[in-house]
């Protein structure tokens, strides 16, 4: 059966308690960011990462990227990050950046599919980045069915999982409800994946060589002839992506979101033996 904490005032010892006993068991937890709900699982404990998936009703094509507390943990994780992708990591951390990078060879995790790579975020949500300070790197996708819209609040992702979270944080409406940006670093320049909320403006202010898809499409409007019949154009409510869920394959794309006062910054990561 479930528990709600509110993850905002008092009941934060408790929260914190059962959410990390809840990822220690290899179960489930529903967690606010700065962008939306994410539900999260131990990223080293494959049973629970594949719990993570079966709650979403989706398959290990589509892993879910990982969140860290510290933007210190980035070399942790990955390797051969370029000087610009670190440019981004330094700027946007915490926030709504998530990179794409070559993972650690000698990390002991299962993700799903990820083709050699992870996809990384630090959110920008102080009591999710203490809780990932005791907890170690999570992986998290939006708090959602598959297909539907990802939560905004914790009764919305309640109505959709369900039994299938043992700890839902209650850290009221979140104020972003925007996904974050996916930057692929595991090229020869950064390249946009998909925007979200930072611009590719805010991007190239600070590494003016990030390239995305748009850049390699005309920039002129298409012939009458060539125009989509209304019954072909999308529906002006259509569903917007899902938090860190990529619409490529990992290795094009991805995998789809913290001061500690108790412990030293060093992230929590199990090498192989």
């Amino acid at each position: 059966m479930s528990e709600r904490f509110d993850f905002t005032g008092d009941e934060l010892a408790p929260a914190y308690r059962a959410a990390v006993d809840a990822i220690e068991a290899g179960e489930l937890v529903v967690l606010p960011t700065d962008t939306v709900y994410g539900i999260a699982a131990d990223a080293f404990k494959a049973d629970a990462v594949q719990r993570l998936l079966d709650a979403k009703g989706r398959g290990r094509d589509m892993p879910p990227p990982v969140l860290i507390s510290v933007v210190e943990s980035l070399d942790a994780l990955a390797t051969d990050v370029p000087e610009a992708g670190r440019k981004l990591c330094q700027e946007f951390w915490p926030g709504p950046l998530t990179v794409i990078c070559h993972a650690q060879t000698s990390l002991m995790w299962d993700l799903g599919e990820t083709q050699g790579t992870v996809a990384l975020r630090v959110p920008d949500h102080e009591n999710t980045r203490e809780l990932l300070s005791r907890t170690g790197p999570l992986a998290v996708s939006s708090a959602n069915k598959s297909g539907r819209p990802a939560a905004l609040d914790v009764y919305d992702a309640e109505e959709q999982l369900e039994d299938t979270v043992a700890v839902y944080l209650d850290g009221g409406a979140v104020t972003g409800g925007e996904p974050s940006t996916i930057v692929d670093l595991t090229g020869d320049t950064p390249h946009v994946v998909r925007l979200g909320a930072l611009s590719l403006d805010r991007l190239r202010a600070v590494v003016p060589e990030v390239t995305s898809d748009d850049d390699e499409k005309p920039d002129e409007k298409p012939a009458d002839d060539e125009k989509p019949a209304d019954d072909e154009k999308p529906a002006d409510d259509e569903k917007p992506a899902e938090e860190g869920e990529p619409t490529k394959a990992p290795v094009e794309a991805s995998n789809s979101e913290e001061k500690d006062d108790e412990k030293p910054t060093e992230p929590d990561v199990r090498p192989a033996d």
